[in-house]
């Protein structure tokens, strides 16, 4: 029963159709005319495109002053290295620096003092301006222009800025991180330098190494006692009381100072690593192809918007058609 009620009503839609062909076919040769006209007014874009891997951002100067070296700098980074370069590179200081390289505005034809002028920029950039992840991991960067020539400039460039500014990110970051290691190199220091002036002072009063004199002097003592040498025996006693009122502090000093050397050495170390963070300029990905003047346009597709606009205007003259003719079958009963 269902089967036969379909077929009658696809044999009716048909049979609709087809006693209302001429008025099909002169709305759809509008259409075609119509929207072949407003495709060739449509201005054609060219498309350039950069790919590139990610890199990982790890530390370059634990590769040069860490023993042990746990990342490579060679290495393609992973999804997490991807998506954060994606980010920098959708950035509002690429998309700033670019408008302003490529006057935008001008490019664009928008004026600058018009209401909503920012927002309009933005999704005119947007639109000509996309970059995204590939499902092989990597990132493509692409960008539509009327001009070829600047497509593949524009697209070239914000590949370029997305070391400049990956590698500003990184170097603001070891700086921070520098300045702190740097204060509490200067700190040490001091303290070295004003212990060993501390120690300047034992030193002038004839104190070097305390444990080591005491031993000698002792030595001493005792022979010039066997030797019932009493006289000598006194100025070697007199001489390590003298020496034994500074033990305490000659022994502290001695102890700290070396503790202080062994943290001067690893904070130098540490120094010099944030110093080569802080300046050296690192790719933030590796380009596997470099973006190069289309030689034909992207779009507009113009064969496809006419079928399109065509497809799309015949199914609404079906559906108007079919409803004024359900409006008409009530009077007619």
């Amino acid at each position: 029963m269902n089967s036969t009620d379909s077929n009658l009503n696809s044999t009716h839609l048909l049979r609709f159709i087809f006693d209302r062909r001429r008025t099909f076919f002169v709305i759809g040769i509008a259409a075609a005319a119509l929207s072949s006209l407003a495709a060739l007014l449509m201005e054609e874009q060219f498309k350039s495109t950069v790919i590139m891997f990610a890199t990982p951002q790890h530390s370059i100067g634990e590769q040069f002053y860490e023993e042990i070296k746990r990342n490579d700098l060679l290495e393609y980074g992973e999804t997490e290295d991807a998506e954060r370069l994606l980010q920098i590179l959708n950035s509002d200081r690429i998309r700033t620096r670019i408008i302003e390289k490529y006057d935008l505005w001008e490019h664009y034809d928008i004026k600058r003092n018009t209401p909503g002028a920012q927002s309009l920029l933005g999704k005119e950039y947007n639109s000509n301006v996309d970059a995204r992840l590939t499902r092989y991991g990597s990132i493509e960067v692409a960008v539509h222009d009327r001009d070829p020539n600047q497509a593949a400039d524009m697209a070239n460039d914000i590949a370029f800025l997305a070391d400049s500014v990956a590698n500003r990110l990184r170097n603001e970051r070891a700086q921070e991180a520098l300045v702190y290691a740097g204060s509490s190199l200067k700190q040490v220091q001091d303290e070295i330098q004003e212990m060993e002036s501390k120690l300047g002072k034992l030193y002038e009063l004839g104190i070097y190494d305390f444990a080591t004199q005491i031993e000698g002097l002792n030595e001493q003592y005792a022979t010039a006692i066997a030797k019932g040498a009493s006289s000598n025996a006194e100025k070697i006693r007199k001489q390590m009381a003298r020496i034994s009122t500074h033990a305490n502090e000659f022994n502290k000093l001695s102890n700290l100072i070396e503790a202080a050397y062994e943290r001067e050495a690893i904070l130098k170390r540490r120094f010099e690593l944030m110093k080569l963070d802080a300046e050296t300029q690192m790719p933030s990905a590796f380009v596997v192809d470099y973006a190069a003047p289309a030689d034909k346009k992207s779009k507009p597709i113009r064969w496809l918007i006419v079928a399109m606009s065509v497809a799309s205007t015949l199914a609404l003259a079906l559906l108007v058609l079919l409803g004024a003719e359900n409006l008409k079958e009530p009077k007619a009963a």
